[in-house]
């Protein structure tokens, strides 16, 4: 079944009359502050992003996971010692929605993405748009799609990690909560840790709300050192999710590489 008509099947019938869901999603993202959101990723390696979706967008997407036939593979974390919970990655073609965020978010990264490796000296640079990156990743053997669906129950938790699939990585990428703390779950914060050369490791929990994206460093950003402009050195960066103390928990991941 096309994801399209996928979401309109896990439409309830009292919301038929309501606007259509997912509308201008692209505009929704160019929308954003970006100045402001490119320099807390700047300055901390993580910017909130309120309010992206509304709950019933979330709801829907949330729905997706069971639906088979969208994913090309399910992880069961404990197996690989991952944490508790389990994960899907979805197959192409992306569900239209999961396409457009992953596209827009894209074109409103590469810019700082471009600014962080000129910092760190790093030669790769990123085209203007999604699909002239996908070429890229995809000439070089890393053709399977990593956006993907995240479920947490009672007890569950998602190790600190990065995620590195191939030679070509995008260094940031978004997570959007579609669980309403409170209501569908406790516990389970969104955690950040960023190792600094010679000192302890800093913690940041981003409080999210159902339908909030968190943007932020896949692996590493650059520090401007305190000799001056020309001294810059990099951090190391990890996330993950702390263990739920109630209910269940639905992420939609966007990573903009594939998979090797």
């Amino acid at each position: 079944m096309p994801a399209t008509a996928t979401l309109a099947s896990e439409l309830p019938l009292d919301d038929v009359a309501a606007p259509s869901p997912f509308a201008d999603l692209g505009r929704r993202v160019a929308a954003q502050p970006w100045e402001e959101i490119s320099s807390a990723l700047h300055d901390g390696g993580c910017a909130l992003i309120p309010g992206l979706l509304d709950a019933r967008e979330a709801r829907l997407l949330s729905a997706l996971y069971d639906d088979d036939g969208l994913f090309r593979s399910r992880i069961v974390m404990a197996r690989h010692n991952f944490g508790l919970g389990e994960y899907q990655y979805f197959r192409y073609p992306l569900p239209s929605p999961v396409q457009a965020l992953r596209s827009a978010f894209y074109a409103q990264l590469a810019p700082l993405a471009n600014h962080w490796n000129a910092m760190m000296d790093i030669d790769v640079r990123y085209p203007a748009t999604h699909a002239g990156f996908l070429r890229r990743c995809h000439d070089a053997g890393q053709v399977r799609p990593t956006p993907l669906l995240l479920r947490y129950g009672s007890g569950d938790y998602n190790c600190l990690h990065q995620d590195l699939y191939g030679e070509h990585v995008f260094p940031l990428q978004v997570a959007i909560l579609l669980s309403e703390p409170g209501r569908d779950f406790t516990g389970g914060e969104f955690v950040l840790t960023e190792q600094r050369p010679r000192m302890q490791s800093r913690p940041e929990v981003v409080p999210l709300c159902q339908g909030d994206a968190v943007a932020f460093a896949v692996s590493q950003r650059p520090v401007q050192g305190v000799r001056g402009p020309g001294h810059v050195y990099r951090v190391n960066l990890r996330h993950g999710v702390s263990r739920l103390r109630s209910g269940q928990r639905h992420t939609l991941g966007i990573i903009f590489h594939d998979a090797a």
